[in-house]
């Protein structure tokens, strides 16, 4: 039988709780809330402009997704830019981080140089790459220089999205580069001595020491970037003026949700549907790349 409460534990269980209710407020109000809302409006086609309506649709807005060609064509470019960019700025972050380890001279000026993109707002970072894609930009005035032809680099539907993932490979690995920095501090010296011992060279004792090592690093790593990648909106919207072109090559999902949510009237429900589908395919990625991951050292 379950003992009774106190008065005291009741008023310090109160105070408790008292303390937290401002945490709470907000959690409830700004997370909860919109999710609840969200999935709600997923399943009613909404017209909020005007005169305010909601009529319950069902599953209308989730079947209308494998009749959309534009749904299908974002989910396509998300996907092939989550998998080249999550691996390639994931392997860069660990190598610029075990090249700063390595004690070379003057580690810490390129410490911050390293950094310095990740410190740069994302807009600024989108503009200077536009300036430099553009056809009278730095890339095709270097190319000219040496006698190479120029290229139309945001005008070419076969390119425009290489052109943001090598972007965002570029501002995005300085900051993964500072989580495996701080790993790399705490691998014991004595496994590299141990290796040395065994006849390994430096190559050698980075894959079969330090890359196992740092296993359950890479994997939050990865988690991160599945998230962030999954999520791209900011450079493809500002690259293509809003439109995902050329010829829908850099629409993503979110830029298509922000289409159907504020650009077309009476499509709100779908947005929310299409929101709700890539969070749980965001969900799902990352169950997947936890159970395909040993997530415990091997040391």
């Amino acid at each position: 039988m379950k003992r009774a409460f106190s008065k005291k534990e009741w008023r310090e269980a109160g105070a408790g709780y008292l303390l937290l209710s401002p945490t709470l407020f907000v959690l409830l109000l700004f997370i909860i809330g919109p999710i609840v809302f969200a999935i709600f409006l997923a399943f009613h086609k909404v017209q909020l402009l005007g005169t305010t309506t909601f009529q319950f649709v069902g599953i209308d807005n989730f079947q209308r997704m494998l009749e959309d060609t534009r749904a299908k064509i974002a989910l396509w470019n998300t996907v092939k830019y989550v998998i080249i960019v999550v691996p390639c700025q994931t392997m860069l972050a660990l190598v610029l981080a075990a090249t700063l380890n390595a004690g070379l001279k003057g580690q810490k000026f390129f410490r911050i140089v390293y950094f310095l993109p990740t410190l740069t707002s994302s807009t600024v970072l989108t503009l200077i790459f536009m300036w430099m894609y553009n056809q009278n930009g730095l890339i095709n005035h270097f190319l000219k220089a040496i006698g190479l032809p120029t290229y139309n680099w945001l005008g070419d539907p076969d390119i425009a999205l290489n052109a943001i993932m090598v972007m965002n490979i570029w501002s995005t690995a300085p900051f993964f580069m500072v989580i495996y920095l701080a790993a790399l501090q705490e691998v014991p010296d004595s496994l590299y001595e141990a290796a040395e011992l065994d006849g390994a060279n430096a190559l050698q004792k980075f894959w079969y020491v330090t890359v196992p090592y740092l296993r359950p690093v890479t994997s939050f790593v990865v988690i991160m970037g599945l998230i962030g990648t999954f999520q791209l909106f900011d450079q493809s919207y500002i690259f293509s003026s809003g439109s995902g072109g050329p010829n829908n090559s850099t629409l993503t999902v979110v830029l298509l949700i922000y289409q159907y949510a504020f650009k077309t009237l009476g499509t709100m429900g779908y947005a929310a549907a299409l929101a709700f589908a890539l969070a749980i395919i965001i969900l799902v990625a990352t169950l997947l790349q936890r159970k395909f991951s040993k997530e415990e050292s091997l040391y």
